[in-house]
């Protein structure tokens, strides 16, 4: 999935509360009006975190998880951009004019998002498509591709036309100071997703939960994977986890956290590199406190959110 905006995402509205009542009142909420769970997740999340209802989108979207270039631009791009459009979200000038690919050529000034979630039942991921490549001298053979995530071109609807061949630097990457025109184009998208209605549901529950009773538990830390940038990453987190004061365990081995290492009340958990999960987190009866943000480092680790094993994310959530 080649575009900016990574499923590590998924937390970032769920906490909104009282304190973030502007938050809220400019949260949009992406639904599939083709599943009726996919509506229901949507008001259920936004009663439950004080967002107007009129904030819910619900769109006849395709029913897969992965879909083509073309299904993702008339079916989900379009109708979303124009609704958002219509609604006012989206700032700027309309045209009736195309570009190659069919998207209309909006000329925008700015968008007034805190964030776009989308629910379970909005597509994952678009195919890609070799028939729409462009430019492609520029690229080195790896990203001569257009596939991506659903998430990350829908972080790029305020910047109207864009070449979908090849990657795109996040312009809000490692930014502390005054934002560039193009990074406060980007609409920061979430999303509320699972294996089920009910685990993507949780993400509510289990994170209302946890600020009722507050974040209480142990960290784990799994160092020693195939690269030192990632694992200068995960020492950096492990050094503030500790300056924090928290308790926890850390892995040193080449392999991930072994079948019978201790893990009891894993509230944060921070490791790599394997395909598929593995570990303690495969014990029969395993589960996180509510609350908990786990993140396994890997390239395809949110390939499907459908799968209880396949990958990281899934199962996680699961």
């Amino acid at each position: 999935m080649k575009r900016f905006v990574r499923l590590c995402l998924l937390c970032w509205p769920l906490w909104l509360g009282a304190a973030d009542d502007n938050l809220a009142a400019r949260l949009v909420i992406l639904a599939n009006s083709s599943q009726p769970e996919s509506v229901a997740l949507a008001h259920f999340y936004a009663e439950q975190r004080g967002v107007p209802a009129d904030n819910i989108i619900a769109l006849p979207l395709p029913l897969e998880e992965s879909v083509t270039w073309r299904q993702f631009i008339d079916q989900v791009y379009q109708p979303v951009q124009d609704e958002l459009y219509r609604r006012g979200w989206l700032e700027g000038t309309a045209s009736t004019l195309l570009d190659r690919y069919g998207r209309k050529r909006y000329a925008f000034s700015g968008h007034r998002l805190s964030f776009l979630v989308t629910c379970r039942g909005v597509p994952l991921r678009i195919y890609n498509d070799p028939t729409l490549l462009t430019d492609t001298t520029r690229l080195i053979a790896p990203f001569v591709k257009n596939e991506s995530a659903v998430d990350s071109e829908l972080s790029l609807l305020a910047w109207g036309t864009y070449d979908p061949t090849g990657p795109l630097s996040n312009p809000l990457f490692g930014r502390d100071g005054p934002l560039t025109l193009d990074a406060l184009q980007v609409v920061k998208v979430s999303r509320l997703d699972g294996p089920t209605w009910e685990s993507a549901r949780h993400l509510v529950t289990g994170a209302l939960a946890a600020e009722r009773t507050s974040l209480a538990g142990r960290f784990y830390v799994d160092l020693e994977g195939p690269h030192p940038e990632g694992d200068q990453w995960l020492r950096q987190t492990l050094a503030q986890l500790r300056e924090m004061g928290l308790d926890g365990d850390v892995d040193e081995t080449p392999g991930t956290f072994p079948l019978n290492a201790r893990f009891d009340s894993p509230v944060l958990y921070f490791g790599w590199y394997a395909t598929d999960l593995n570990g303690p987190f495969k014990q029969p009866g395993f589960a996180f406190p509510d609350g908990a943000i786990a993140e396994h480092i890997h390239s395809f680790s949110a390939q499907t959110l459908h799968s209880d094993t396949t990958g990281w994310c899934g199962p996680f959530l699961a």
